[in-house]
């Protein structure tokens, strides 16, 4: 027996570190550089990553070489709703909305797919694409807050993006019935009636 009395070691815990992933944030850094290279303004980053504003400047500038676009994103559906911008919008849209519901995954990386196949369409037609990415990501949005919708046109079924109120029974696309000028223009990879 030990005449030396017993000592009881409390070892403190370390208090709990908030969790940062390397995989999570490697991801969040892939996605920001594609939406780069798409050309996706800062503002659509900032929504879309959880990166910082000054990481995201920072992968802006040495992704696309220069810095970003400044001034507020487009906020009017109108845009949308004039004819050629309405058979690319709605090109899209299918395009979005097809991918939407036949395969998994984050509504980003769908409106990414749907952006490339898009742009992929527009190369393989030689028509100059309308639609930004910044522009099909606000469009996705217009549509989700139900400020903008799809509707079937009576003539020949296609779907187009229109105002939530159109009466599907009397609406003709900008196909079907396009306005006097449509398709006349100079406009090289403009869209063009024969």
């Amino acid at each position: 027996m030990s005449n030396t009395p017993e000592t009881t070691v409390v070892v403190a815990k370390k208090p709990a570190m908030a969790h940062k992933s390397i995989v999570n944030e490697s991801r969040e850094i892939e996605r920001a550089v594609t939406l780069i290279d798409l050309g996706a303004r800062l503002q659509v980053l900032e929504s879309e990553t959880t990166l910082s504003y000054e990481r995201l400047l920072r992968l802006y500038k040495e992704v696309a070489g220069r810095s970003p676009s400044k001034g507020q994103l487009p906020f009017s559906t109108d845009w949308f709703l004039t004819w050629q911008e309405n058979i690319h919008s709605s090109l899209f849209l299918n395009i979005y909305e097809y991918l939407s519901k036949s395969s998994a995954g984050d509504d980003i990386d769908m409106l990414i797919k749907a952006y490339r196949l898009y742009s992929e369409q527009m190369v393989a037609t030689e028509v100059e694409p309308l639609l930004s990415f910044t522009r099909a990501w606000r469009l996705v949005k217009f549509v989700d807050a139900h400020m903008l919708t799809m509707t079937t046109c009576s003539q020949c079924h296609g779907h187009y993006v229109t105002e939530p109120y159109e009466n599907s029974r009397y609406f003709v696309c900008g196909l079907c019935n396009p306005p006097a000028r449509a398709g006349k223009g100079k406009n090289a990879g403009g869209l063009r009636l024969h």
